[in-house]
């Protein structure tokens, strides 16, 4: 079985509070990934609380951004309506949650490869594939640029070629 990770496809990483131009870009991208692809597909939803400035990822990022029930905290609706599966809320860059659920999986059915897309490529993206790297070394894991964006350019691209130094394909 292949696998698709969306990780944080929302609003207020696309055109809401911490927004870019890069990530608005990639949207009619992701929807097309999602749409063709064959095989299980997961989302991740950053989510924060109304304390989010107290806590130390706000107090080094003081921009509240993903607070549940907020607009912003949403999946884009024209992704959101692809994916069957509930999204996985996670309320730190990597996804504890998101490695135990495909490792369960991996032991019901070999998951053949897992692809990651989506936002930030240089925060969650890197994040969540390190971190499933650890948990199912042995499973191909591949990146697809064209349906990522980073805080920037720059960092966008680090983040990948970080990524191909961890044995992971960027496609």
């Amino acid at each position: 079985m292949d696998v698709l990770i969306v990780v944080d496809m929302q609003n207020d990483f696309i055109d809401g509070t911490l927004g870019t131009k890069e990530a608005v870009a990639i949207v009619p991208n992701v929807v097309e990934r999602i749409k063709t692809f064959k095989g299980l597909i997961l989302a991740t939803r950053d989510t924060h609380n109304s304390d989010y400035l107290s806590t130390q990822e706000g107090r080094k990022l003081p921009v509240e951004h993903c607070i549940k029930g907020n607009r912003g905290w949403n999946i884009r609706e024209e992704i959101s309506a692809l994916i069957k599966e509930e999204p996985i809320d996670k309320p730190t860059f990597g996804s504890r949650e998101l490695a135990d659920r495909l490792l369960t999986v991996n032991m019901e059915e070999a998951i053949e490869s897992i692809t990651l897309i989506g936002l930030c490529t240089d925060i969650c993206v890197i994040s969540n594939a390190l971190l499933l790297k650890a948990f199912l070394p042995e499973v191909p894991l591949m990146v697809d640029a064209s349906c990522c964006a980073g805080v920037t350019k720059e960092s966008h691209e680090q983040a990948l070629e970080a990524m191909k130094m961890c044995q992971i394909q960027i496609l």
